[in-house]
């Protein structure tokens, strides 16, 4: 094999990127998958001890409320994966294509944006809190704000895998209405 053969055979950067950010999506998907399952499991759990046993377990609100952090986090950073996200797409629609195409570079630049406040303030009220215990459970308070740190930072992430796509002309996205 040549150099120039070998050279041709590799994947590109953006190659590589678009399969690490879509195996973090995947990840994403399992975990947010798991968390739906688990808490089906402990509001059953949770009525069948109120009106069956007749002692309602305690805990069942303070684990719900973190699987409910983890599905929203992670579930919003999966959609600005897939470009399933909030996002207000009649006026870009209509625009021409130059100016469309600085519309959804704005866009992304706005959710990295925010998906990067979201991981600097999240890290901060996480890393503030953690010193401190979840009633009943006794796990660290900072788990409350770590799928918020979190579901930022790859908020960030996938907007900026956007952006480069877009400057790189390899950008395959389309919206709903077209």
């Amino acid at each position: 094999m040549t150099d120039r053969e070998f050279v041709a055979e590799r994947p590109s950067f953006l190659d590589l990127l678009d399969r690490v950010l879509d195996g973090i999506a995947d990840l994403c998907r399992v975990l947010t998958g798991v968390a739906l399952v688990v808490l089906t499991v402990i509001f059953g759990w949770l009525v069948f001890g109120r009106y069956v046993l007749n002692a309602t377990p305690a805990w069942v609100e303070q684990v719900s409320l973190l699987l409910v952090m983890t599905i929203a986090f992670l579930g919003a950073a999966v959609g600005v994966h897939d470009n399933t996200h909030l996002a207000v797409m009649a006026f870009r629609n209509i625009v021409p294509g130059r100016a469309r195409a600085f519309l959804v570079a704005l866009t992304d630049l706005f959710l990295a944006g925010f998906g990067l406040l979201m991981l600097i303030f999240g890290a901060k009220l996480t890393l503030f809190k953690w010193g401190s215990e979840i009633p009943l459970i006794h796990l660290p308070e900072g788990l409350r704000s770590l799928p918020l740190t979190v579901g930022g930072g790859l908020i960030a992430l996938f907007s900026l895998g956007h952006l480069l796509r877009l400057a790189m002309g390899r950008d395959q996205r389309t919206d709903f209405t077209e």
